[in-house]
């Protein structure tokens, strides 16, 4: 089977095709803004245009629009398609990734940058790979007590200003290649958005009867 695999929920932007556990070909690049314009040029640029039997999309945590460009992207690729769209976590993806390329390491934290001076944080155990936590938005000060003593990888690393650099593995972003690195439960979550904090907008108050 192949599958097509978007990420743009954070600074980055990347497209990979995987096929029967090899990455046939990737593009990935950090945008900072503008994912709308460069993701499906990535994708056409892909063999065969991208065109896959199933679509792997980042659904965040991470920035508002990013989230809601990949979603979109996805979603409208797989009804032109005819193809199924399943989605994944980028703190999840950001975990695999830190694992493999430290694979001593027994459990690490994610910390990725999120909105109004929060980080998004998330532990994970290597084996069995699992979350040991929820997905939580917190400030600094915040994050750094409910690490503990676990290695950090992820964005919001350089916001954590007291942490032992030794326990730092790197200010990594999602890579849509190292989907494949992905247990297939956390690789079949439903399109939906992952926000990791509550909207920034409130509900009008509505008036007394």
């Amino acid at each position: 089977m192949r599958t097509l695999v978007i990420d743009t929920a954070t600074a980055a932007c990347s497209a990979a095709l995987i096929e029967d556990s090899a990455v046939l070909a990737a593009a990935h690049d950090t945008v900072g803004r503008g994912h709308a314009e460069r993701l499906l040029p990535m994708v056409a640029q892909l063999p065969d245009g991208g065109r896959a039997d199933r679509i792997l999309v980042d659904c965040g945590p991470g920035s508002f629009t990013g989230v809601r460009v990949g979603l979109a992207a996805a979603l409208g690729l797989g009804l032109a398609w005819g193809v199924p769209v399943t989605g994944y976590s980028s703190t999840a993806l950001i975990a695999a990734a830190g694992f493999a390329a430290h694979p001593g390491h027994r459990d690490l934290a994610v910390v990725m940058e999120g909105g109004h001076g929060e980080l998004f944080m998330q532990p994970y155990a290597a084996s069995p790979f699992a979350p040991l936590a929820p997905l939580a938005s917190l400030p600094p000060a915040a994050v750094l007590a409910a690490i503990g003593g676990r290695p950090v990888i992820g964005s919001g690393v350089r916001w954590l200003d007291d942490i032992d650099e030794s326990r730092t593995l790197g200010p990594a972003l999602p890579n849509a290649a190292d989907a494949l690195l992905l247990p297939a439960q956390y690789a079949g979550l439903p399109p939906r958005p992952i926000y990791g904090r509550a909207p920034d907008a409130k509900p009008m108050a509505q008036p007394p009867a």
